[in-house]
C-alpha cells in the first residue's frame, strides 16, 4: 500500500451524515393538525354524539338523569306536527332572504365603494357599523324603532301612507317577519360587502379595459370579467350566509320570541321552546338534529355546485 493511499484512509470523512430534511417529517403537518383535531373532538364530537343519543329518548330538563328510551318517537311526534311544518317553512324563507338580501345588498355596496369618489375611505369605514354592533344591541334597537308608539319607522311609513294599522309591526303575523328579515340583513351585509368589495379589487383592470375598449356596457363588462371573478367568492358567502341564518336566535328571540302565533319561530327558537319552555331534552334534541342534517344538506350542496363550476371552467 502506498502512501497516498494510506493517508486516504485515515483521513475522516466529511459529509456522510444523512441531515434531515428542511421539510421535517411526514408527520409534521398531523403534528401541527392535532390540537384543532382534539378540540373539535372534545368540544364538537362528543356533545354531538350525545345528541344524538338524546334525541332519542324522553328526558326532561327537571330530571335529566333519569331518561326513558323511545327510539323515533321524537322524530315521528314532530314530523306529524303541523306547527313544526311551518317552522320549517319558516326557516327556509328566513334563510333565503337573508342569503339573497345579505349578500345582493352587500354586492350593491361594494360596487358603489368600488368606485372612486371624495370620502371613500370614511363611507367603507361607517358601511361596517352595523355588523360590528353586537346582536343584542341591534335587536334593541330595532325594538325601539318599531315600537307602535313612538317608533320611528312607523311615523314614517304613516307618512308615506303606508302605516301599520295600530303600529304594531312586531305584533302582526303579516309584518313581524319582514321586520325580522330587514334587521338581519341590515346587520349582515356589511360583512359581505367588505368581503366583496376585496373581490373587486382583484379584478384585472386590464380585462375590464379591454371589454370597454370592445364596445360592452357596464352591464355585460361585469357579467363578463366582474362576475366570473367574484363568482367563488358570493359561493362562499351564500354557504355561510346560510349558515349562520340557520343559527340565528338572539335577534329573533329579543325582538318577538318566535311569535307572534308562531309567525317567526325558527328551528332554533323551536328546539329553545321545546327545552326550556316544555322541559323536554328529547324533542329539543330532535329538532336540533334536523338543523344539523339541514346544515349538512346545504353543505353538500354547496359542493356539488363548487365542483361542477370549476369542470365548467376547465
Amino acid at each position: 500500500m502506498t502512501v497516498l493511499e494510506r493517508q486516504r484512509n485515515t483521513v475522516p470523512r466529511s459529509g456522510t451524515r444523512r441531515r434531515g430534511s428542511p421539510r421535517g417529517s411526514k408527520w409534521t403537518p398531523y403534528l401541527f393538525m392535532a390540537p384543532a383535531a382534539v378540540f373539535i373532538l372534545v368540544f364538537q364530537g362528543v356533545p354531538l354524539v350525545q345528541e344524538i343519543f338524546l334525541s332519542f329518548t324522553r328526558t326532561s330538563l327537571l330530571n335529566p338523569t333519569r331518561s326513558t328510551w323511545v327510539g323515533l318517537d321524537n322524530y315521528t311526534r314532530i314530523f306529524g306536527d303541523e306547527d313544526f311544518h311551518r317552522t320549517l317553512l319558516t326557516t327556509f324563507i328566513y334563510v333565503i332572504a337573508c342569503v339573497v338580501g345579505s349578500v345582493g345588498a352587500g354586492l350593491a355596496v361594494a360596487l358603489l365603494l368600488n368606485r372612486g369618489f371624495r370620502g371613500r375611505g370614511w363611507a367603507r369605514a361607517l358601511v361596517t357599523i352595523p355588523w360590528a354592533a353586537p346582536g343584542i344591541a341591534v335587536a334593541l334597537i330595532a325594538t325601539w324603532m318599531l315600537n307602535p308608539d313612538y317608533g320611528i319607522v312607523n311615523r314614517f311609513l304613516e307618512t308615506i301612507g303606508l302605516g301599520v294599522p295600530g303600529g304594531a309591526i312586531l305584533d302582526s303575523p303579516r309584518y313581524a317577519l319582514p321586520a325580522i328579515l330587514a334587521t338581519t340583513i341590515w346587520q349582515l351585509f356589511p360583512f359581505t360587502s367588505v368581503v366583496l368589495l376585496s373581490a373587486l379589487q382583484a379584478v384585472p383592470p386590464h380585462l375590464t379595459e379591454a371589454a370597454m375598449m370592445d364596445g360592452a356596457g357596464r352591464w355585460w363588462t361585469f357579467r363578463a370579467v366582474t362576475w366570473q371573478v367574484i363568482k367563488p367568492t358570493i359561493g362562499l358567502l351564500a354557504l355561510l350566509m346560510t349558515i349562520w341564518s340557520l343559527r340565528r336566535f338572539e335577534l329573533i328571540w329579543l325582538m318577538t320570541k318566535g311569535g307572534p302565533v308562531g309567525a317567526t319561530e325558527t328551528l332554533v327558537i323551536d328546539l329553545y321552546s321545546q327545552a326550556f319552555d316544555s322541559k323536554q331534552l328529547g324533542s329539543a334534541a330532535a329538532i336540533g338534529m334536523v338543523g344539523v342534517v339541514v346544515s349538512l344538506i346545504v353543505i353538500a350542496g354547496s359542493r356539488f355546485v363548487a365542483r361542477a363550476a370549476e369542470r365548467e371552467a376547465r
